[in-house]
């Protein structure tokens, strides 16, 4: 959850875990570090040590020396590939050591030897897929990464003249973005905000949710009307699924593509105002320290099916009027949709207004954005079905 500024989260407390990449691997790291050091040496060595003693104790019709061979497999899986090799080799070793201080009417001999050896040198074989493919992790990662920055864009404390604040709840914990998009655009003609969700996940998602924010940005900029920019994003989505569909990709199965989305406009002249259209998307909340109230919802379309529906121009522009300390709420419909075991819905208008009554501090964006997330997670169990992205802002 961001401060006044923005910094996009994919779990709370009640969440998943926020690990990147591969989860269980970077978990592990952190795990055998002490004080930035590995001990990561630890558990083999000391699985040595105990196979030794109780080889040493126990009587000569009783041999453990040969389970040796667990020590280069434990250390496949916690230590690097230079480790894992220390280990199949001192694991050797101490066999062959440790094999002849007995009589040799107890000794295991060759066959176990053998064991040993070929143990190790499959455990080190092991620890290199192991290692590659955790490093091919990290750089898939590093990707996503970028990819994430570049659609989900970091946003200054304040931009646009705006208090803003967002989280975004990724229903995949190895995904680090969805379909959900939103970004704020200060401009000569006022601060633009855009908040949407387009249909379907994967690639192709992201696709068409970047091809959207990028359009975003520039007419949100230059466009004196509102209207002009949601005009500018309906023929974008069009164009999108026009390249789609030149390209004729078999490995994408939802070409015609459609989003759901607020835009809103927060004019320079009219500090008390804020324009909204609504393409087919849930209307925002309006919280404030008295209570909370729903926007009528939107005839229009969402974008992609404008044309479809022969519609003349854009959905109409909704004027409204703020009342100072009073915040707008969007959401996507992973909190609306959010259902409990008994598959119920996530009351989320209710529960704002419960949350307001026993806090009027709530409608300030950082919490009220934290109050939802914990909400819809704790309702969901920590199980999100979809994508969910929750967008508070307001007049600074």
């Amino acid at each position: 959850m961001s401060g006044r500024g923005h910094r996009p989260v994919r779990y709370g407390a009640l969440g998943r875990s926020p690990l990147d990449g591969d989860p269980e691997a970077i978990r592990r790291q952190h795990l055998l570090r002490v004080r930035g050091r590995s001990v990561a040496w630890i558990p083999p060595l000391l699985v040595l040590v105990s196979i030794l003693l109780v080889d040493w104790y126990t009587g000569g019709e009783f041999r453990t020396v040969s389970w040796i061979v667990l020590v280069p497999g434990i250390a496949a899986a916690i230590c690097g590939v230079r480790g894992t090799a220390v280990f199949a080799v001192l694991g050797l070793a101490t066999y062959v050591l440790a094999d002849h201080a007995w009589p040799r009417q107890y000794q295991t001999g060759l066959p176990d030897f053998i064991l040993v050896g070929v143990g190790g040198a499959l455990a080190v074989l092991a620890c290199v897929v192991r290692v590659r493919g955790e490093r091919r992790m990290l750089r898939m990662r590093d990707v996503a990464e970028t990819t994430r920055r570049t659609l989900l864009r970091p946003l200054p404390p304040g931009w646009g003249g705006l208090d803003h604040a967002a989280v975004y709840l990724a229903a995949d914990a190895f995904a680090r973005v969805g379909g959900d998009f939103y970004d704020i655009q200060p401009g000569p003609h006022g601060t633009r905000a855009l908040v949407g969700d387009v249909q379907g996940k994967g690639l192709g998602a992201v696709e068409a949710a970047a091809a959207l924010l990028g359009t975003f940005r520039e007419a949100g900029y230059h466009e004196r009307e509102l209207a002009t920019v949601a005009a500018r994003l309906e023929t974008r989505i069009h164009r999108h699924g026009l390249h789609l569909a030149a390209l004729d990709r078999e490995d994408d199965d939802r070409i015609d593509r459609f989003a759901t989305a607020i835009l809103l406009s927060f004019p320079v002249a009219e500090p008390d105002t804020v324009e909204v259209v609504n393409f087919g998307h849930e209307p925002p909340l309006v919280v404030g320290p008295h209570g909370v109230r729903s926007l009528p919802p939107g005839h229009g379309l969402p974008l992609g099916l404008g044309e479809l529906a022969h519609m003349d121009g854009p959905p109409p522009t909704v004027r409204i009027t703020l009342a100072p300390g009073e915040t707008l709420l969007v959401v996507t419909d992973g909190v609306t949709e959010a259902r409990d075991g008994a598959g119920v819905f996530y009351p989320l208008k209710s529960l704002v207004t419960e949350g307001v009554l026993a806090d009027p501090h709530l409608a300030d964006p950082d919490r009220l954005v934290a109050y939802v997330r914990d909400g819809t997670l704790r309702h969901s169990g920590g199980h999100l079905a979809d994508d969910t992205t929750i967008f508070a802002v307001r007049r600074s």
